[in-house]
């Protein structure tokens, strides 16, 4: 699955990855390999890149929208701290 975290100012993260844990207004989710087309909101929280099964990455948002289409997950946020 490709993977694309944008802010207004930058991209902040573009690959391949296993799959991504979000924080979505009503709870985390998790969207992996081949997931069903999607749009969703997030809230404040973290969000956990597994570019492979161990190998993990972090970032802490405030907000933003999550979109995935075609195995493509395009994140969009109001700024991405690792």
């Amino acid at each position: 699955m490709t993977l694309e975290i944008l802010t207004p100012e930058t991209k902040v993260y573009s690959g391949d990855v296993y799959g991504i844990q979000l924080p979505g207004i009503e709870g985390s989710f998790e969207i992996l390999d081949k997931h069903a087309p999607l749009v969703a909101a997030l809230g404040k929280g973290n969000i956990k890149i597994l570019k492979t099964k161990t190998d993990v990455t972090n970032y802490k948002i405030e907000s933003g929208f999550v979109e995935v289409l075609h195995n493509k997950t395009t994140v969009l946020v109001e700024g991405a701290t690792e």
